[in-house]
């Protein structure tokens, strides 16, 4: 039976017209949000964060990066590297979408479970932006939990199928939050920054035993750190049809996978905040139905 009261975090922001040709698939946000509600997911259980701007990112990132990036005064060269064509449409969702994630995870704190139809821009690092990412929404979560005392630590389990070194580089003095990251190790970023856990993983593996790592991972950090919080990272790059997977996961191991994290985490009685991560595929509905596991999933809960 599903939960009717699953909180859910979305913005009409996140979503705009953009190039539908575009290996970043602009229109998931508003596909999924569509399919969550065509699965009879969304009641009055959808929550909006306030618009947003660069002011509070600076909790985490450069001042001077952040505010170059909205005025658009970012060289080409850090343009291009992430990977995004500038426009106003662009930054208001690129500064809403970190607002979405904290407000999830309040939600997650207040009621055990919670889910953003966005967020996971793991690669953006302290004063650059890189791979389609331009501010890191769950360095700026964890932190600014930390900062208010509404946690006292948390762990950030990232299983997007590439490494979360945006992530690892701006928590990396910070040992109040954990990163950990499960992903195909011969894949982007080639420089990786190391995590407090990073699990690499070989081209080609397959459900069993990916379920069976992710698994063994999950239990042995919930009992070592009692975290206040885990910020869930469910990138659906994963899969064995992703155009930039390199993986060997069905369908139905993400469904296992997702359920496998959200169940572990109540059982220890862990608040669990999830975000949607990458997931690239010309399909874009059919991209939008993978994001709408993680949602499924933890309705079910």
């Amino acid at each position: 039976m599903n939960n009717p009261n699953l909180p859910l975090v979305y913005h009409a922001n996140y979503s705009f017209n953009f190039d539908p040709k575009h290996r970043f698939v602009m229109s998931k946000f508003a596909r999924l949000y569509q399919e969550v509600d065509a699965l009879g997911l969304i009641h009055n259980n959808v929550y909006s964060p306030e618009p947003g701007n660069p002011s509070p990112l600076e909790s985490v990132h450069c001042e001077q990066y952040v505010w170059d990036l909205w005025r658009n005064q970012l060289d080409a060269k850090m343009m291009r590297h992430i990977g995004l064509p500038w426009s106003e449409q662009l930054m208001a969702r690129t500064f809403t979408a970190p607002l979405g994630t904290l407000k999830t995870a309040e939600l997650a704190l207040k009621h055990g479970i919670a889910c953003h139809l966005a967020g996971g821009t793991h690669h953006a690092h302290y004063d650059f932006g890189s791979g389609f990412c331009m501010v890191n929404d769950l360095a700026f979560t964890a932190t600014h939990l930390l900062e208010n005392n509404q946690i006292t630590n948390a762990l950030i389990f990232d299983l997007d199928v590439h490494q979360g070194d945006g992530t690892a580089a701006m928590l990396k003095h910070n040992p109040y939050v954990y990163t950990c990251s499960i992903h195909c190790e011969k894949n982007f970023p080639f420089r990786k920054h190391a995590s407090d856990l990073d699990i690499g993983l070989e081209v080609g593996i397959s459900d069993t035993h990916y379920l069976e790592i992710v698994a063994h991972t999950l239990e042995s950090l919930l009992v070592d750190l009692n975290p206040d919080i885990v910020l869930y990272d469910a990138g659906v790059d994963v899969w064995q049809g992703d155009n930039l997977g390199k993986l060997d996961i069905s369908w139905l191991g993400i469904a296992k996978r997702d359920a496998l994290v959200l169940t572990l985490c109540q059982k220890h009685g862990v608040p669990v905040a999830t975000v949607i991560g990458g997931g690239y595929d010309k399909d874009h509905q059919r991209l939008a139905k993978r994001h709408a596991i993680v949602v499924q999933q933890a309705a079910k809960l």
